[in-house]
């Protein structure tokens, strides 16, 4: 018996080991799209250059999303998709400890037509718009950071994303950590009710995305007048950071089975960014040689 567990153990680190080499083959291509580089005090906020790099994204997104998050293991100790290395990300490093403690992704209009968002939304009519369109996701900060200064980093890298493309749009998914369907209900009434809601571009979650009890549910919400307080306690830090900014909430959430999470489709355009944020990240757009 203790032969035999041996054995499968040396099996599953020999498959993990094969498995981390043929990623790590498929990342050597990765080549960067738009470089930003610029330090503030004890950190380096920059775009990923190299595989070498971009495996550290991979791996920070693995220990929050797949082991912190959702409690899964994998052979291959990265958190990847198909649109990874099309994409550019966005990282910060402590210099002091050379580690990549926060890291963003962008997909631009100006290099690709498809975004991760069609997997959940149909989102026609976003692509139509006739603008540079900038998709972030899989936003994601070591737990050692999680603050106000790492999030304004991010931010900042952004807007300078944001400047260098020339982008007027940016959309994403927003991720929420429920899987509860009326508690799904309670967030967007909260939403509704703090007028961020906007249905103007047709956007709805395909149908194997879309939460089948969401209206019957909202109903009842709406019919005992519900106190959202507690759905306001729960959206993360980084939405909220949208919303403040000048942020829309495009319709209803779509359920994520992968990542356990509702994700609410959250658009931003630069041009109506609050003059409070425009201050705070000088995000004044300017043209340059991207336009399209």
């Amino acid at each position: 018996m203790i032969t035999a567990g041996v054995s499968r153990f040396k099996k599953a680190v020999v498959n993990s080991e094969v498995a981390t080499k043929a990623y790590s083959l498929k990342l050597r291509k990765f080549r960067p799209k738009v470089n930003i580089n610029f330090e503030r005090k004890d950190f380096l906020v920059k775009t990923v250059e190299n595989h070498f790099e971009l495996k550290q994204v991979l791996r920070l997104r693995y220990e929050v999303f797949l082991k912190e998050q959702l409690h899964r293991d994998s052979l291959v100790h990265y958190e990847m998709d198909k649109f990874d290395k099309g994409c550019d990300h966005l990282i910060v490093i402590d210099k002091k400890k050379n580690r990549v403690i926060g890291s963003y992704r962008f997909l631009s209009s100006t290099f690709s037509n498809n975004f991760y968002s069609e997997n959940e939304f149909e989102i026609e009519e976003i692509k139509k718009l006739d603008s540079i369109k900038m998709e972030l996701g899989r936003a994601c900060v070591h737990r050692d950071y999680r603050n106000g200064s790492t999030i304004t980093l991010l931010w900042l890298g952004m807007v300078e994303y944001i400047k260098s493309i020339n982008a007027k749009y940016m959309f994403g998914c927003s991720s929420i950590k429920t899987t509860n369907a009326l508690e799904a209900s309670l967030i967007y009434k909260y939403f509704v009710d703090s007028g961020v809601i906007n249905t103007a571009y047709n956007v709805r979650p395909t149908a194997s995305y879309r939460i089948d009890q969401l209206d019957e549910n909202l109903a009842i919400l709406n019919s005992i007048d519900a106190d959202t307080s507690y759905a306001k306690k729960i959206v993360p830090p980084l939405v909220k950071s949208y919303i403040k900014a000048g942020a829309v909430i495009c319709g209803e959430p779509a359920y994520d089975p992968d990542f356990k999470c509702i994700d609410f489709f959250t658009l931003l355009d630069a041009d109506l960014i609050n003059a409070k944020h425009r201050k705070k990240f000088g995000s004044d757009r300017k043209e340059n040689k991207v336009n399209s």
